[in-house]
């Protein structure tokens, strides 16, 4: 039987001091699970617009907030809901396949995302009763 994955919260390995600064370290051999083929950012979203509201039949991706705040809602297909808040740059949010995403970015967020696929249109669901079907 395969393991059920769900919207979970990961630390990024965090060196540096408030002295010097810091650097966090996202590797696919690492915390991040699985391997990175591809890797974006959004930025200058404006507060009132939200972003996502879509689903991914493979996709796998760790969103992080390396500036800002961002506000994600998940929901599996059952209708489960999870909120995470993201507003440290040493912490992100692996969300797996299936599960539609909603995110509400403050004005000066910036979003990272590391995903395991290439850009791929086929893998969107972007209508929320199709995803609800599936």
């Amino acid at each position: 039987m395969s393991e059920i994955k769900v919207p979970y919260l990961i630390e990024l390995k965090s060196i540096g001091s408030p002295d010097i600064g810091y650097i966090s370290i996202a590797e696919s051999a690492g915390l991040i699970p699985f391997e990175i083929k591809r890797v974006f950012w959004s930025y200058y979203t404006p507060q009132m617009i939200t972003r996502g509201r879509h689903a991914h039949f493979n996709l796998q991706q760790v969103l992080v907030a390396v500036s800002g705040k961002i506000v994600v809602t998940n929901e599996s297909p059952e209708g489960e809901t999870t909120v995470h808040i993201l507003e440290n740059p040493n912490v992100g949010l692996y969300i797996p396949p299936m599960y539609w995403h909603v995110m509400q970015f403050s004005h000066s967020a910036v979003m990272l995302s590391l995903a395991s696929m290439e850009y791929n249109e086929k893998d969107y669901i972007r209508d929320y009763d199709e995803f609800k079907n599936n």
